[in-house]
């Protein structure tokens, strides 16, 4: 940390260590929020057996998700690992996802590098034949997992859809190639092969705002039941169709987009300090879940509102929903804690402590961890803690989807401030993803969950469980496993996946941009 760190980051360093215990600075220096919520944390032998049964069962599931012949991992399949009936579809972010978890594979020694390098090849290789958007290099959303043919249906198959070519799935796709080239030394040519011939300035709209934005996406042709905007921000090849919609906040797994694209040099800056760290403190923005308080600063000539909301005593940058993923999963890929200290390296910790307190002293649950993932209903829905996310519906934390709403003052009165909740809805990647933060409670946790919950089998942790029925989501989702595998890398071996990730170049394209800002986050 820099010595103009103010008094507030300084008592979030403080306050963030008596989640776990007390970490002593070392001579000359002051420890982060992270290292302090840590609290000197070091696995034991019995941790390491824990969680190394715990990822090669992970690993399982995603071995039973992938098809033999293309090496492509469907996107979910049931609770049977054995004789796993498969989604038939995927997408370029579930494919990145079993490459990383290949890497990890092999690292912990749950395959051998022989296997590692078998598995990983097949499938760039299915990628590289692949039919995809040729002038970007981008790869469209829905592919048939048996096939590697391109989707024409929905993944339901009730309907037909125009391919679409997503931002935020092609992003996670390139971070994955860009773990594979540093991991995997002999597929590095076949993944930079796929990697550079990505051009993420296909997404990038300068005219969206001051500093430009990312699009959502685009269409190769134009579909029927949707109006786009014509055009072509790369300047390559014929126009495209773009989605209306902009990533327009910055505390989500959108930025991924933006990361990859200053990695690559082909997105400039000033788009990483257009996006919102949340919505302005007017009445007009008085929709959203609470009214922000923060100051106004200056970075790359942007003015940027360092908004932050209030829960339980903290106060920190909220993401759309509250939830884990849109918070921590770019984390996995770049260290967003130790490269910017003032505002990572802040909020990390206190969302991830936010989590633990919701779940167990706000609403009481027993256990915590909460992001979207299948229903223990049936189908899928998002979950978070709705007090510091920015989504006035709201990602619930329980099936009643109990509302939280606090108002915001001066301009609506609350109609929820203080609710009642039910049976919450606990997501095991969630606390995987909060490991780097809090190992102690995560781990924990997480063995409360396959103990006392039972929601585990073959395939490592099932999707989601509700605390109070029992009730449990038995399906595997292959991101949702990757984030599962790709944490497990990060804590226990070393910032495996970060590491292989930021590569010098990365380092230099990022850090010094991410470096520069200062967030309000901190305990009030």
């Amino acid at each position: 940390m820099t010595a103009n760190i103010s008094r507030r980051t300084l008592l979030a360093a403080t306050g963030a260590a008596t989640l776990i215990g007390t970490a002593t600075p070392a001579f000359g220096g002051t420890p982060s929020p992270a290292e302090l919520l840590k609290g000197g944390w070091k696995p034991s032998r019995e941790d390491k057996a824990l969680v190394g049964r715990w990822a090669r069962d992970t690993w399982r599931s995603m071995v039973a998700m992938t098809d033999e012949h293309t090496g492509l991992p469907a996107d979910n399949i049931g609770e049977s690992v054995t004789n796993p009936v498969r989604s038939n579809y995927t997408s370029p972010t579930n494919i990145g996802g079993y490459l990383w978890s290949t890497v990890v594979a092999r690292h912990l020694g749950i395959i051998s590098p022989q296997e590692s390098l078998r598995r990983i090849t097949q499938t760039l290789t299915t990628l590289k034949n692949a039919d995809h958007h040729e002038p970007s290099g981008m790869f469209f959303n829905w592919y048939d997992e048996a096939t590697g043919e391109v989707r024409y249906t929905d993944p339901d198959g009730t309907r037909p859809i125009t391919p679409f070519v997503s931002s935020v799935d092609n992003g996670w796709l390139a971070c994955a190639l860009m773990v594979v080239r540093n991991a995997e030394p002999q597929a590095r040519a076949l993944a930079e092969s796929l990697l550079n011939k990505m051009n993420f300035a296909y997404y990038y709209n300068p005219a969206a705002r001051p500093g430009g934005l990312m699009r959502g996406g685009f269409f190769e042709t134009p579909p029927p039941d949707e109006e786009t905007d014509k055009g072509n921000h790369a300047g390559t090849g014929p126009d495209v169709y773009y989605r209306k919609f902009h990533y327009d906040t910055c505390n989500t797994e959108a930025r991924i987009a933006g990361y990859v694209g200053f990695a690559l040099g082909q997105v400039p800056h000033t788009q990483y300090f257009a996006t919102y760290r949340t919505f302005p403190d007017s009445c007009d923005w008085s929709w959203v879940e609470q009214k922000p308080k923060g100051v106004h600063r200056t970075y790359l000539g942007l003015d940027v509102f360092e908004g932050t909301y209030s829960y339980r005593g903290m106060r920190l940058v909220p993401s759309w929903g509250g939830d884990m993923f849109e918070s921590l999963m770019p984390d996995l890929f770049v260290p967003e804690s130790t490269w910017a200290p003032r505002s990572w390296g802040l909020n990390h910790p206190l969302t991830v402590r936010a989590q633990i307190e919701h779940g167990l002293d706000d609403a009481k649950y027993g256990y915590w961890g909460f992001s979207p993932a299948s229903n223990p209903k049936g189908g899928y829905s998002v979950y978070g803690v709705e007090a510091i996310g920015m989504d006035p519906g709201g990602y619930p934390s329980d099936l009643e989807a109990t509302n939280f709403d606090a108002g915001f003052e001066g301009c609506r009165e609350g109609t929820n401030p203080n609710p009642t909740y039910g049976d919450g809805v606990v997501t095991p990647h969630a606390a995987f993803l909060a490991m780097s933060y809090a190992p102690r409670q995560a781990i924990e946790n997480l063995s409360r969950i396959e103990t006392n919950l039972h929601a585990y089998g073959g395939g490592g942790f099932y999707d989601s469980v509700a605390v109070k029925s029992g009730l449990i989501a038995k399906r595997y989702l292959a991101l949702d496993q990757a984030m599962v595998l790709g944490a497990i890398g990060n804590v226990f071996g070393n910032d495996l996946i970060r590491r292989n990730f930021a590569g010098r170049t990365v380092e230099q394209r990022i850090r010094p941009l991410i470096a520069m800002e200062q967030f309000e986050s901190g305990l009030e």
